[in-house]
């Protein structure tokens, strides 16, 4: 409820009116002007016939415009402090989006090798489709990959990558498991971002750098379907780089894979 001004003198409540930021008895038109107190304090909103901006004066903050329901939760918020803007219930990134990275009826080269998942789409069950490619069998995958040098012809390599036009915001990565044996295979999972060549070596990858990892997940066999969830998240992405997703078994038994990014653009 606002506060009452009756009885009272103008000299004692001046402050409390709001005005239009202006020299001249204009008003309202297609100049956006700062709305004001009385002693013409500028306000964070400005105005005009067409237009309704909001700005902060003094500094930057968590909320600098909320939307809130009739409860007082937030629904939408603006937050000039970390330049996003959150939405929902759930007060969630409005650029979150979720990218998908798969593996079905993947059969490992060896026990302990990095194998590179699809970006999204493509079989591993047949010559048809998409074929095993590895990444060493390393502590972590490799960290360079030459197209050249592979014995698969690119269209068995492009489908692995997930290039990247905008910077990225990797907020968490879940991944579901299941394998074709009796046998318990235990896994591992990495997300690394890498540098492409586009001027030479068309498609090369270097620089390769650990985006996220899970640690072993046991006991993955063809009675179970496990998850697991990846660390070292949240992590910032540049533009332009290109992402690849592994998984590491302990055994070469067949096994299918979906992991689950969520992030959102920068």
């Amino acid at each position: 409820m606002g506060v009452s001004k009756t009885n009272k003198t103008y000299a004692s409540r001046y402050k409390t009116d709001v005005s239009v930021s202006q020299t001249s008895n204009v008003g309202f038109d297609a100049t956006t002007r700062k709305l004001c107190s009385g002693d013409g304090a500028d306000s964070a909103i400005s105005l005009s016939d067409d237009v309704l901006q909001v700005q902060p004066v003094t500094d930057n903050t968590t909320g600098t415009m909320l939307v809130k329901n009739q409860g007082g939760s937030n629904i939408l918020s603006v937050d000039t402090t970390n330049s996003r803007v959150l939405c929902g219930s759930s007060q969630i990134n409005a650029l979150t989006t979720y990218k998908t990275f798969d593996a079905n009826a993947l059969s490992p080269t060896g026990a302990g090798y990095h194998m590179a998942l699809s970006s999204g789409f493509g079989s591993f069950t047949s010559a048809a489709n998409l074929v095993e490619i590895n990444l060493g069998n390393g502590v972590n995958p490799a960290t360079t990959l030459d197209v050249s040098a592979e014995v698969q012809d690119t269209y068995n390599i492009l489908p692995l990558y997930w290039y990247l036009p905008d910077a990225i915001t990797i907020m968490s990565a879940t991944v579901l498991m299941g394998a074709y044996a009796a046998s318990d295979s235990a896994l591992n999972f990495h997300l690394i971002s890498y540098d492409m060549d586009t001027s030479s070596n068309y498609g090369d990858l270097s620089g390769g750098v650990v985006v996220a990892d899970s640690g072993s997940t046991s006991a993955v066999d063809e009675d179970v379907i496990k998850i697991a969830t990846m660390t070292n998240l949240p992590t910032d992405v540049a533009a332009g780089k290109i992402i690849l997703a592994t998984v590491e078994s302990d055994l070469t038994s067949i096994i299918s894979i979906r992991m689950i990014i969520k992030y959102h653009i920068q």
